[in-house]
């Protein structure tokens, strides 16, 4: 991500949608304050190399499953969990 300010968006616009193009994202400031972002509409890349997406997973935070379905029982109640057996989906099976 990229910081610029208004006057220079206006001065460069051409140089700075070639680099939005590419996937480049910018942020705009108008006297010192942030009040606009400028990114691709979607990304034209379709294929992310193999080495790239080593890369974002090892980066990747650890997931605790055990903690991650705690917090969701106590959010959103746990007694109605899908698959545990009464709930609707199973009706009518056996």
């Amino acid at each position: 991500m990229k910081t610029i300010t208004q006057r220079e968006l206006a001065a460069r616009s051409k140089a700075v949608l070639d680099d939005v193009e590419t996937g480049e994202i910018y942020h705009i400031t108008r006297n010192g304050i942030e009040i606009a972002e400028v990114r691709p509409l979607s990304s034209r890349r379709r294929f992310i190399p193999v080495e790239e997406m080593q890369r974002k997973w090892r980066n990747a935070p650890r997931i605790d499953h055990a903690r991650m379905r705690a917090e969701a029982d106590e959010f959103f109640g746990g007694e109605d969990r899908v698959g545990d057996g009464d709930g609707p989906w199973e009706q009518g099976r056996g």
